[in-house]
Protein backbone atom coordinates (compact mmCIF):
# COMPACT_ATOMS: atom_id res chain seq x y z
CA UNK A 1 0.00 0.00 0.00
CA UNK A 2 1.26 3.59 -0.65
CA UNK A 3 0.73 6.37 1.37
CA UNK A 4 0.08 10.09 0.93
CA UNK A 5 -1.06 13.79 2.49
CA UNK A 6 -3.27 16.48 1.36
CA UNK A 7 -2.53 19.74 2.65
CA UNK A 8 -4.38 22.80 2.22
CA UNK A 9 -2.15 25.56 0.71
CA UNK A 10 -2.77 28.10 3.31
CA UNK A 11 0.13 31.45 3.19
CA UNK A 12 2.83 31.26 4.15
CA UNK A 13 3.04 28.87 0.92
CA UNK A 14 6.79 27.95 2.23
CA UNK A 15 4.98 25.97 5.52
CA UNK A 16 3.17 23.41 2.50
CA UNK A 17 6.32 23.25 1.09
CA UNK A 18 7.83 22.48 4.38
CA UNK A 19 5.06 19.83 5.42
CA UNK A 20 5.78 17.88 2.11
CA UNK A 21 9.09 17.89 2.27
CA UNK A 22 8.10 16.31 6.29
CA UNK A 23 5.98 14.20 4.43
CA UNK A 24 9.10 12.40 2.06
CA UNK A 25 11.28 12.55 4.86
CA UNK A 26 8.64 10.22 6.68
CA UNK A 27 8.55 7.91 3.88
CA UNK A 28 4.80 9.35 2.22
CA UNK A 29 4.33 8.40 -1.15
CA UNK A 30 2.30 11.82 -2.55
CA UNK A 31 1.77 14.92 -1.38
CA UNK A 32 -1.91 15.81 -2.53
CA UNK A 33 -3.56 19.40 -1.92
CA UNK A 34 -6.97 21.33 -2.53
CA UNK A 35 -7.51 23.00 -5.87
CA UNK A 36 -9.42 26.17 -4.91
CA UNK A 37 -8.24 29.31 -5.89
CA UNK A 38 -9.99 31.59 -4.24
CA UNK A 39 -9.90 29.64 -1.14
CA UNK A 40 -6.48 29.04 -0.37
CA UNK A 41 -2.90 30.04 -2.65
CA UNK A 42 -2.26 28.45 -6.38
CA UNK A 43 -1.07 25.31 -6.01
CA UNK A 44 0.26 24.49 -9.45
CA UNK A 45 2.79 27.56 -8.01
CA UNK A 46 4.06 25.18 -4.88
CA UNK A 47 4.12 22.18 -6.81
CA UNK A 48 7.15 23.27 -8.55
CA UNK A 49 8.34 24.28 -4.97
CA UNK A 50 7.84 21.09 -3.34
CA UNK A 51 8.87 19.66 -6.41
CA UNK A 52 12.70 20.95 -6.19
CA UNK A 53 12.74 20.70 -2.57
CA UNK A 54 11.71 16.80 -2.82
CA UNK A 55 13.59 13.77 -4.55
CA UNK A 56 10.71 11.47 -4.72
CA UNK A 57 7.53 12.31 -3.76
CA UNK A 58 4.69 12.48 -6.47
CA UNK A 59 2.35 15.65 -6.33
CA UNK A 60 -1.08 16.24 -7.20
CA UNK A 61 -4.32 18.33 -6.83
CA UNK A 62 -7.48 16.51 -4.45
CA UNK A 63 -9.32 17.84 -6.92
CA UNK A 64 -9.31 19.85 -9.31
CA UNK A 65 -12.06 20.29 -11.99
CA UNK A 66 -12.95 21.28 -15.76
CA UNK A 67 -14.54 24.31 -14.85
CA UNK A 68 -12.56 26.61 -13.58
CA UNK A 69 -9.49 25.40 -15.24
CA UNK A 70 -9.05 25.19 -19.06
CA UNK A 71 -8.08 21.75 -19.85
CA UNK A 72 -5.35 22.14 -22.64
CA UNK A 73 -3.72 24.85 -19.57
CA UNK A 74 -4.32 21.98 -17.30
CA UNK A 75 -2.08 19.55 -19.08
CA UNK A 76 0.50 21.96 -19.91
CA UNK A 77 0.76 22.80 -16.45
CA UNK A 78 1.50 19.09 -16.05
CA UNK A 79 3.44 18.01 -18.89
CA UNK A 80 5.83 21.30 -17.63
CA UNK A 81 6.14 20.76 -14.21
CA UNK A 82 7.02 16.19 -15.31
CA UNK A 83 9.39 17.52 -18.54
CA UNK A 84 11.27 19.86 -15.10
CA UNK A 85 11.23 17.29 -12.25
CA UNK A 86 10.78 14.00 -14.00
CA UNK A 87 6.96 12.28 -14.46
CA UNK A 88 6.30 12.99 -10.51
CA UNK A 89 3.08 14.86 -10.81
CA UNK A 90 -0.87 12.55 -10.94
CA UNK A 91 -4.02 14.72 -12.14
CA UNK A 92 -7.18 14.17 -9.73
CA UNK A 93 -10.26 14.94 -11.77
CA UNK A 94 -13.85 15.65 -10.01
CA UNK A 95 -16.70 17.65 -10.90
CA UNK A 96 -15.88 20.26 -8.98
CA UNK A 97 -17.29 21.35 -5.43
CA UNK A 98 -15.72 24.22 -3.35
CA UNK A 99 -13.44 25.45 -6.48
CA UNK A 100 -17.10 26.23 -8.50
CA UNK A 101 -19.50 26.69 -5.57
CA UNK A 102 -17.90 29.77 -4.22
CA UNK A 103 -18.45 31.36 -7.82
CA UNK A 104 -21.91 30.96 -7.45
CA UNK A 105 -21.71 28.18 -10.06
CA UNK A 106 -22.36 24.57 -9.75
CA UNK A 107 -20.53 21.04 -10.43
CA UNK A 108 -19.75 20.38 -14.11
CA UNK A 109 -21.73 17.63 -15.95
CA UNK A 110 -19.97 13.98 -16.06
CA UNK A 111 -19.31 14.54 -19.89
CA UNK A 112 -17.06 17.45 -19.13
CA UNK A 113 -15.29 15.08 -16.88
CA UNK A 114 -14.96 12.44 -19.13
CA UNK A 115 -13.25 15.05 -22.07
CA UNK A 116 -11.59 16.54 -19.41
CA UNK A 117 -9.69 13.52 -18.38
CA UNK A 118 -8.96 12.46 -22.40
CA UNK A 119 -7.61 15.86 -23.44
CA UNK A 120 -5.52 16.23 -20.37
CA UNK A 121 -4.08 12.85 -20.57
CA UNK A 122 -3.10 12.65 -24.15
CA UNK A 123 -1.66 16.04 -24.11
CA UNK A 124 0.33 15.33 -20.76
CA UNK A 125 1.64 12.23 -22.51
CA UNK A 126 3.49 13.40 -25.36
CA UNK A 127 0.07 12.51 -27.70
CA UNK A 128 -2.09 14.49 -30.19
CA UNK A 129 -6.25 14.82 -29.24
CA UNK A 130 -8.72 16.71 -30.81
CA UNK A 131 -9.93 19.99 -29.24
CA UNK A 132 -12.60 22.18 -30.75
CA UNK A 133 -12.36 20.59 -34.23
CA UNK A 134 -8.44 20.35 -34.45
CA UNK A 135 -5.40 18.29 -33.58
CA UNK A 136 -3.12 19.41 -30.73
CA UNK A 137 0.12 18.10 -29.53
CA UNK A 138 3.04 20.14 -27.35
CA UNK A 139 6.01 20.35 -29.66
CA UNK A 140 8.02 20.76 -26.67
CA UNK A 141 7.08 17.97 -24.47
CA UNK A 142 9.18 14.79 -24.95
CA UNK A 143 8.74 12.65 -21.93
CA UNK A 144 6.10 13.52 -19.97
CA UNK A 145 3.81 10.84 -18.43
CA UNK A 146 0.87 11.57 -16.82
CA UNK A 147 -2.05 9.16 -14.97
CA UNK A 148 -5.59 10.97 -14.33
CA UNK A 149 -7.73 9.78 -11.46
CA UNK A 150 -11.04 10.52 -10.95
CA UNK A 151 -13.33 11.68 -7.71
CA UNK A 152 -16.51 10.36 -7.59
CA UNK A 153 -19.45 9.39 -4.92
CA UNK A 154 -22.75 8.52 -6.76
CA UNK A 155 -23.58 5.83 -9.65
CA UNK A 156 -23.03 7.23 -13.07
CA UNK A 157 -19.90 9.27 -11.61
CA UNK A 158 -18.34 5.28 -10.77
CA UNK A 159 -19.21 3.89 -13.98
CA UNK A 160 -17.49 7.65 -15.53
CA UNK A 161 -14.25 6.30 -13.64
CA UNK A 162 -14.35 2.86 -14.55
CA UNK A 163 -14.78 3.75 -17.93
CA UNK A 164 -12.16 6.58 -18.07
CA UNK A 165 -9.71 6.74 -14.85
CA UNK A 166 -6.24 5.44 -14.57
CA UNK A 167 -7.30 6.12 -10.98
CA UNK A 168 -10.50 6.28 -8.56
CA UNK A 169 -10.03 8.50 -5.54
CA UNK A 170 -12.74 7.95 -3.00
CA UNK A 171 -12.83 10.93 -0.48
CA UNK A 172 -14.02 8.57 2.75
CA UNK A 173 -12.37 5.59 4.89
CA UNK A 174 -15.64 3.33 5.80
CA UNK A 175 -14.89 -0.37 4.48
CA UNK A 176 -18.18 -0.68 3.92
CA UNK A 177 -18.88 2.27 1.35
CA UNK A 178 -15.54 2.09 0.03
CA UNK A 179 -16.25 -2.02 -0.89
CA UNK A 180 -19.58 -1.12 -2.76
CA UNK A 181 -17.74 1.58 -4.57
CA UNK A 182 -14.87 0.32 -5.55
CA UNK A 183 -16.80 -2.64 -6.72
CA UNK A 184 -19.01 -0.22 -8.98
CA UNK A 185 -15.63 1.57 -10.36
CA UNK A 186 -14.19 -2.35 -11.36
CA UNK A 187 -17.66 -3.16 -12.67
CA UNK A 188 -17.97 -0.46 -15.24
CA UNK A 189 -14.12 -0.66 -15.97
CA UNK A 190 -14.93 -4.71 -17.03
CA UNK A 191 -18.26 -3.93 -19.05
CA UNK A 192 -16.44 -1.30 -20.60
CA UNK A 193 -13.74 -3.69 -21.72
CA UNK A 194 -10.78 -2.51 -19.33
CA UNK A 195 -8.27 -4.76 -16.69
CA UNK A 196 -10.02 -3.35 -13.39
CA UNK A 197 -6.70 -4.20 -11.95
CA UNK A 198 -4.81 -1.32 -13.85
CA UNK A 199 -6.80 1.02 -12.10
CA UNK A 200 -5.51 2.17 -8.72
CA UNK A 201 -7.84 3.31 -5.97
CA UNK A 202 -7.25 5.52 -3.66
CA UNK A 203 -9.09 5.96 -0.31
CA UNK A 204 -8.46 9.51 1.17
CA UNK A 205 -9.75 10.58 5.11
CA UNK A 206 -8.28 12.68 8.16
CA UNK A 207 -6.21 10.19 10.29
CA UNK A 208 -5.65 11.25 13.94
CA UNK A 209 -3.55 8.95 16.23
CA UNK A 210 -4.32 9.31 19.98
CA UNK A 211 -3.09 7.31 23.30
CA UNK A 212 -6.47 5.56 23.23
CA UNK A 213 -8.20 7.35 26.12
CA UNK A 214 -11.72 8.19 25.30
CA UNK A 215 -10.48 12.20 26.33
CA UNK A 216 -7.96 12.05 23.13
CA UNK A 217 -10.54 10.33 21.21
CA UNK A 218 -13.29 12.77 21.64
CA UNK A 219 -10.51 15.85 20.57
CA UNK A 220 -9.61 13.31 17.57
CA UNK A 221 -13.29 13.49 16.67
CA UNK A 222 -14.12 17.52 16.74
CA UNK A 223 -10.81 18.03 15.00
CA UNK A 224 -11.55 16.10 12.26
CA UNK A 225 -15.95 16.59 11.74
CA UNK A 226 -15.50 19.25 9.68
CA UNK A 227 -14.54 16.01 6.53
CA UNK A 228 -17.97 14.69 7.71
CA UNK A 229 -19.23 18.17 6.54
CA UNK A 230 -17.00 18.31 3.54
CA UNK A 231 -18.37 14.99 1.84
CA UNK A 232 -21.67 15.88 3.19
CA UNK A 233 -21.50 18.22 -0.12
CA UNK A 234 -21.62 15.23 -2.40
CA UNK A 235 -24.08 13.36 -0.90
CA UNK A 236 -26.60 15.85 -0.56
CA UNK A 237 -25.96 16.12 -4.37
CA UNK A 238 -26.73 11.89 -4.66
CA UNK A 239 -30.13 12.58 -2.29
CA UNK A 240 -30.93 14.91 -4.34
CA UNK A 241 -30.90 13.03 -7.72
CA UNK A 242 -31.97 9.76 -6.52
CA UNK A 243 -33.34 10.47 -3.44
CA UNK A 244 -33.87 7.04 -1.01
CA UNK A 245 -34.75 4.92 -4.37
CA UNK A 246 -33.24 1.40 -3.61
CA UNK A 247 -32.81 0.25 -6.54
CA UNK A 248 -29.86 2.63 -7.15
CA UNK A 249 -27.47 0.88 -4.98
CA UNK A 250 -26.39 4.02 -2.58
CA UNK A 251 -25.97 2.45 0.82
CA UNK A 252 -28.29 3.97 3.49
CA UNK A 253 -25.16 4.34 6.04
CA UNK A 254 -23.90 6.98 3.36
CA UNK A 255 -27.03 9.28 2.93
CA UNK A 256 -29.52 9.15 6.31
CA UNK A 257 -26.79 11.05 7.98
CA UNK A 258 -27.30 14.61 5.36
CA UNK A 259 -31.00 14.60 6.84
CA UNK A 260 -29.71 17.10 9.56
CA UNK A 261 -27.45 18.89 7.17
CA UNK A 262 -28.62 22.92 6.83
CA UNK A 263 -26.18 24.63 4.66
CA UNK A 264 -22.99 25.28 4.41
CA UNK A 265 -20.19 27.88 4.61
CA UNK A 266 -17.64 27.49 2.11
CA UNK A 267 -15.50 30.10 4.21
CA UNK A 268 -14.76 27.01 6.61
CA UNK A 269 -14.43 24.43 4.44
CA UNK A 270 -12.32 21.67 5.41
CA UNK A 271 -11.28 23.46 8.72
CA UNK A 272 -11.26 21.76 11.84
CA UNK A 273 -14.02 23.52 13.79
CA UNK A 274 -15.85 24.16 10.95
CA UNK A 275 -19.15 25.50 12.37
CA UNK A 276 -21.33 24.03 9.84
CA UNK A 277 -20.96 20.28 10.72
CA UNK A 278 -22.32 20.23 13.81
CA UNK A 279 -24.79 17.81 11.98
CA UNK A 280 -22.21 14.74 11.84
CA UNK A 281 -22.65 12.49 14.46
CA UNK A 282 -20.08 10.67 16.12
CA UNK A 283 -20.94 7.78 14.64
CA UNK A 284 -19.80 9.22 11.32
CA UNK A 285 -16.81 10.86 11.90
CA UNK A 286 -15.40 7.26 13.11
CA UNK A 287 -16.44 5.48 10.07
CA UNK A 288 -15.51 8.27 7.31
CA UNK A 289 -12.05 8.86 9.39
CA UNK A 290 -9.01 6.93 10.82
CA UNK A 291 -9.18 7.83 14.51
CA UNK A 292 -7.77 5.86 17.61
CA UNK A 293 -4.24 4.23 18.42
CA UNK A 294 -1.86 3.02 15.90
CA UNK A 295 -2.82 -0.05 16.08
CA UNK A 296 -6.47 0.78 15.38
CA UNK A 297 -5.16 2.37 12.17
CA UNK A 298 -2.72 -0.49 11.26
CA UNK A 299 -6.15 -2.20 11.82
CA UNK A 300 -8.73 -0.16 9.73
CA UNK A 301 -6.04 0.25 7.19
CA UNK A 302 -5.34 -3.68 6.62
CA UNK A 303 -9.49 -4.07 6.24
CA UNK A 304 -9.20 -1.37 3.18
CA UNK A 305 -6.01 -2.93 1.38
CA UNK A 306 -8.26 -6.30 1.73
CA UNK A 307 -10.78 -4.74 -0.23
CA UNK A 308 -8.60 -3.25 -2.82
CA UNK A 309 -6.96 -0.17 -1.46
CA UNK A 310 -3.44 0.80 -3.21
CA UNK A 311 -3.50 3.88 -1.60
CA UNK A 312 -4.36 6.03 1.74
CA UNK A 313 -3.90 9.87 1.48
CA UNK A 314 -4.34 11.48 4.78
CA UNK A 315 -5.81 14.51 5.26
CA UNK A 316 -3.72 16.90 7.40
CA UNK A 317 -6.23 19.57 8.22
CA UNK A 318 -6.39 18.83 12.12
CA UNK A 319 -4.03 20.29 15.02
CA UNK A 320 -1.72 17.13 15.36
CA UNK A 321 -0.27 16.98 11.70
CA UNK A 322 3.68 16.48 12.07
CA UNK A 323 3.00 13.80 15.11
CA UNK A 324 0.61 12.06 12.69
CA UNK A 325 2.95 11.91 10.45
CA UNK A 326 5.83 10.90 12.82
CA UNK A 327 3.45 7.85 13.73
CA UNK A 328 2.68 6.88 10.53
CA UNK A 329 6.02 6.95 9.27
CA UNK A 330 7.76 4.79 12.49
CA UNK A 331 4.34 2.52 13.54
CA UNK A 332 2.27 2.14 10.84
CA UNK A 333 3.82 2.43 7.17
CA UNK A 334 5.98 0.06 7.94
CA UNK A 335 3.32 -2.69 9.01
CA UNK A 336 1.39 -2.11 5.64
CA UNK A 337 4.03 -2.25 3.18
CA UNK A 338 4.99 -5.30 1.28
CA UNK A 339 7.53 -6.97 3.36
CA UNK A 340 11.00 -8.25 1.69
CA UNK A 341 13.81 -10.92 3.35
CA UNK A 342 17.22 -9.69 2.91
CA UNK A 343 17.81 -13.64 2.65
CA UNK A 344 15.39 -16.45 1.71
Amino acid sequence: MDFGVVLQTNPPAWRTVALAKQAEEHGFDYAWTFDSHLLWQEPYVIYSAILGATNRIVVGPMVTNPSTREWTVTASVFATLNEMYGNRTVCGIGRGDSAVRVLNGKPTTLKDVREATHVIRELANCRPVEVNGTTLQFPWARSSALEVWIAAYGPLALKTTGEHGDGFILQLADVDIATWMIGAVRRAASDAGRDPDAITFCVAAPAYVTDGSEEALMHAREQCRWFGGMVGNHVADIVARYGDDPSVGVPQALTDYIKGREGYDYNEHGRAGNTHADFVPDEIVDRFCILGTAEEHRAKLEALRAIGVDQFAVYLQHDNKEETMRVYGESIMPELREHVVAKA
